[in-house]
């Protein structure tokens, strides 16, 4: 079965940062692939070249064998777009949005109407589907906001961050949704901050960083790559997590990845899980009281922070610097979503500010 996504050496400048740099990819029919890298890693940039809002600089891209920059507006009635943010209207009611967008695809008022009631009832939107928009909950915005990229039930969805900020039931309702789009036949390309979601959700995965894809793989194969089982050290007292550092440094593998919110040391041990026991008697002789330890295997989260060199504190003060930026291109900024005249009939809104 051909590709439905084919992205040979892509490269995309943005005044003088180079975001995309010689990216190459492909998405068999039917499957998922996720995109995973910190912020300003080129995810986003690379989902609206992927979608016709923005030019590549070098590369090829084709959607279902046909050219974004040779045959744009072909591409575009065969994709579907959710950007960062759902697109929806707060004073229109759940069904006078997905009609409205229904119009806006030039399917008529009939058709617009049934396809509207056919995917409130696939989301769970039918008791509130003459109610305003503005009274929904975020996990019901969302859902809403995937239903209108599907009016056209396109055979490539491209999702850019679709859970951000949903608690836990709204985010797994919203999984399921996807993987049912997924058995329905449809090719998804996903961005996600989540790594449990790539992990649940992708068949392949490609980790980004600088622009470049660092590697590529099954979730499965990239666990594997990274090799070792973890182990995690949970201390009593955050004060001596320091300390603990420079006790662990010379039994690790690698550099030890540190979460201070939560007191928590990971790191492969040279002796692996035989060393366990050296490691809690060095930190007891240092006076550092280990609440619990546990020994993991690899997750994606080790992908991401091995492959990138990110780590969590990094990555949420680049996502504070983002938030800051606001009209500037950051997350808060409504320019960057280029209004409402960057929409096209396939592709209905462009994604928000490069991470």
């Amino acid at each position: 079965m051909a590709d439905s996504i084919v992205v040979e050496g892509l490269s995309k400048r943005l005044g003088k940062r180079q975001v995309l740099d010689g990216i190459s990819l492909s998405a068999p029919a039917g499957s998922v692939i996720a995109l995973l890298g910190p912020n300003g890693a080129g995810k986003t940039t690379m989902v609206r070249v992927l979608s016709t809002l923005l030019r590549p600089d070098a590369g090829r891209v084709a959607i279902c064998g046909h050219d974004v920059v040779a045959e744009p507006r072909r591409v575009r009635g065969l994709i579907g777009l959710t950007g960062q943010f759902a697109a929806v209207d707060g004073i229109l009611t759940g069904r006078e949005n997905l009609e409205l967008v229904g119009g806006l695809y030039r399917m008529g008022r009939a058709g617009a109407r049934d396809r509207a009631q056919e995917l409130l009832e696939r989301f769970g939107l039918t008791e509130a589907a003459d109610r305003r928009v503005g009274t929904y909950s975020g996990g019901m915005r969302r859902r809403l906001d995937l239903a209108a990229s599907l009016l056209i039930k396109p055979r490539v969805l491209f999702l850019d961050e679709p859970t951000t900020g949903l608690d836990l039931r709204s985010r797994l309702g919203l999984w399921a949704e996807i993987e049912q789009l997924v058995r329905d036949g449809t090719t998804l390309l996903l961005t996600t901050q989540y790594l449990e979601e790539a992990d649940r959700l992708a068949d392949t995965v490609t980790v980004l960083d600088q622009g470049r894809a660092v590697a590529q793989g099954t979730p499965a194969v990239l666990k594997e790559q990274i090799g070792g089982d973890r182990v995690e050290f949970a201390l009593a007292d955050p004060a001596r997590l320091d300390a603990a550092v420079g006790v662990l440094a010379p039994r690790a593998l690698g550099e030890p990845q540190l979460d201070r919110t939560a007191a928590r040391i990971t790191l492969r041990l040279k002796e692996g899980e035989e060393g366990v026991g050296g490691a809690l008697r060095d930190l007891r002789a240092a006076g550092v009281q280990v609440a619990t330890h546990a020994v993991r295997s690899p997750t994606l989260d080790d992908v991401f922070l091995t492959l990138t060199g990110s780590g969590l504190e990094e990555r949420e003060a680049t996502g504070a610097e983002a938030a800051a930026a606001g009209g500037r291109g950051g997350r808060g900024g409504r320019d960057k979503r280029g209004g409402r005249g960057g929409r096209g009939r396939g592709a209905r809104r462009a994604p928000g500010g490069e991470r």
